[in-house]
């Protein structure tokens, strides 16, 4: 027995050098293997063959998010990824034509509705009372011709799987994986809801989304904690705004709002669509050409109109009370994907929490036991644009958030004046690395990483020199970035301690 534990222990660091050194090798492989095709609209088309079984996964994403919002609309992009669950003028309905002429009575009951809410305490509460009256007996009438979760209907009874949807600062998506024989099926489902989805159940899905608001930030400490950090780190960029939005703005989100979300859906050069799994290329093209290549191509690209956020120049602080454990947000400005710095962020990232012999997983949980948690995440909140390095801690009882934040504040000064040794450089890279090759393993995996690159960057390559530009990177890259970025005046820090403590 103990021999043979030690010939696993001779033979795991050359598997791993093995699996790792393949890596770069197995990511330019795929890349060669993708076929990238953009319809005469603009629609951007990703295909992989991957013969393992017969299915396939599908991804359809928007560069459209929380970002593309106007001003006094927060929460529009993530409200309209519910709504496009509800069903189209062919899916969800028993006969349309009856359904359209209701739901413009229930639009406009509703509008009046909120016109009267609006008044706040000069609301006649009578009229209050007679509205919501009004509102609620033809959303009863609406529901004998709605057929709800038909879209899920489909895909379930057709074996899908994995059937989701998120909407981001940057992006919005939406996903399944199928039988290789029902690629035909998503792409009539995802142009229609595309082309001609139906805002049924308005009103009652803005309750939803209110309670999903009250549930992940009003009631939740750690949700509360970041809207408050990210709205100090952000004052004038919509990367400050939380996707689930502000509660006055959903308050009074209308069907309007919404149009102009699903208006920048229909923009195709916004559109990258990734198809992984057993298919034939070929014939997989016509499809989606026979179902998305119909819509109409943007006169101008619509892009919204995105202030800069301001140099910063000070340290910001913020304090939020909560009957709670307490815990701290710290956070760096610094640039987006593909900016070099981005790639050694990642790497800093690594060195700093990944793992239990990372730096301040050793230094504060383990060893001296003030922290109850830490981790560090590079890329927050989005990366359309200028971003944040920021770590999470919880200290352990009886220390404080500002022992804490003091401690961590020691280990990045060390980045700043102390080199990175060649063996924890080596270290951080290998755990990249091992990262990454998971991360491949999957169709819906492979799917999701080119779709996303490529609707954010312009560019699905990215992911395969990933890897080449990781191993770039120095010992002295970290000290610079470190320096340059990694200190007060470019700081954002939040805490959060329980009420009266």
């Amino acid at each position: 027995m103990k021999a043979c534990k030690i010939l696993k222990a001779a033979l795991l660091p050359a598997f791993i050098f093995i699996f790792i050194a393949a890596g770069s090798g197995h990511a330019s492989d795929l890349k060669e293997k993708v076929l990238k095709q953009k319809l005469p609209n603009g629609i951007t088309v990703l295909m992989l063959k991957r013969h393992l079984s017969p299915t396939v996964s599908l991804y359809i994403r928007y560069r459209v998010g929380a970002v593309d919002e106007t001003k006094g609309e927060s929460g529009a992009a993530h409200f309209l990824e519910h709504i496009m669950f509800k069903g189209t003028t062919s899916i969800g309905t028993n006969d349309y034509q009856a359904e359209k002429a209701l739901m413009e009575e229930i639009k406009n009951a509703g509008r009046r509705l909120d016109a009267e809410k609006r008044k706040g305490q000069t609301a006649d509460p009578e009229t209050l009372a007679n509205l919501s009256a009004v509102l609620k007996k033809l959303q009863d009438e609406h529901k004998k011709y709605f057929l709800p979760n038909e879209i899920d209907r489909l895909y379930t009874e057709n074996g899908g799987l994995d059937m989701n949807a998120s909407t981001g600062q940057d992006v919005t998506s939406y996903h399944v994986s199928l039988p290789a024989n029902k690629i035909e099926l998503w792409a009539r489902i995802e142009s229609d809801r595309l082309l001609h989805s139906v805002f049924r159940e308005f009103y009652t899905e803005r309750d939803v989304v209110m309670e999903e608001r009250r549930q992940r930030v009003e009631s939740d400490p750690e949700g509360k904690l970041y809207e408050k950090f990210m709205s100090a780190a952000y004052t004038l960029h919509p990367y400050g705004r939380p996707v689930l939005g502000w509660t006055e703005d959903l308050m009074n989100l209308s069907p309007d709002e919404l149009e102009k979300i699903l208006k920048k859906y229909k923009d195709p050069r916004n559109i990258v669509i990734a198809v992984v799994g057993d298919i034939k290329p070929e014939p997989t093209l016509k499809l989606i050409e026979k179902y998305f290549g119909g819509i109409p191509s943007a006169a101008e690209k619509t892009e919204s109109y995105i202030p800069a956020e301001p140099p910063q120049t000070e340290e910001r602080r913020v304090n939020v009370a909560f009957d709670a454990n307490p815990s701290l947000i710290i956070g760096f400005r610094k640039p987006n994907a593909p900016a070099r710095e981005d790639y050694v962020f990642d790497v800093i990232e690594t060195i700093l929490t990944r793992g239990r012999t990372s730096r301040l997983y050793t230094t504060l949980v383990i060893d001296r036991q003030i922290a109850q948690s830490v981790s560090a995440v590079n890329g927050l909140p989005g990366s359309r644009f200028p971003n944040l390095f920021a770590l999470f801690a919880q200290p352990r009882h009886p220390h404080s958030n500002i022992e804490l934040e003091n401690d961590i504040l020691k280990e990045i000064e060390k980045l700043k004046t102390q080199p990175v040794s060649d063996e924890e450089l080596m270290k951080a890279k290998n755990h990249i690395k091992m990262s990454y090759l998971q991360s491949l393993d999957a169709n819906a995996d492979i799917a999701s990483i080119l779709s996303y690159y490529e609707v954010l960057l312009g560019d699905y390559r990215y992911f395969a020199d990933y890897l080449d530009n990781i191993d770039k990177v120095t010992a002295a890259d970290i000290r610079q970035i470190a320096a340059r970025y990694l200190n007060s005046n470019n700081r954002t820090t939040a805490f959060l301690n329980k009420e009266g403590g």
